[in-house]
């Protein structure tokens, strides 16, 4: 089942401030918030969570280089 998270969660979540995480929007890097009200936005969990999971496989990809 789907999940949307809240702007604080999201931030609780990966880490990240607020401005950073629009920065990466901004720039293509980071899932688009959804309109859930006029006046809200959230975040699709599963999104997030494959932002995270993109994250870890490029770090561990540029450790094996390094050590390669």
């Amino acid at each position: 089942m789907e999940q949307f998270l809240r702007l604080p969660a999201v931030i609780a979540r990966v880490g990240l401030g607020k401005t950073s995480l629009y920065q990466l929007i901004g720039e293509g890097r980071f899932p688009k918030p959804i309109p859930i009200s006029d006046h809200a936005v959230a975040w699709l969990a599963s999104e997030i969570d494959g932002w995270m999971a993109d994250r870890v496989r490029e770090s561990r990809a540029e450790k094996s280089r390094a050590t390669a």
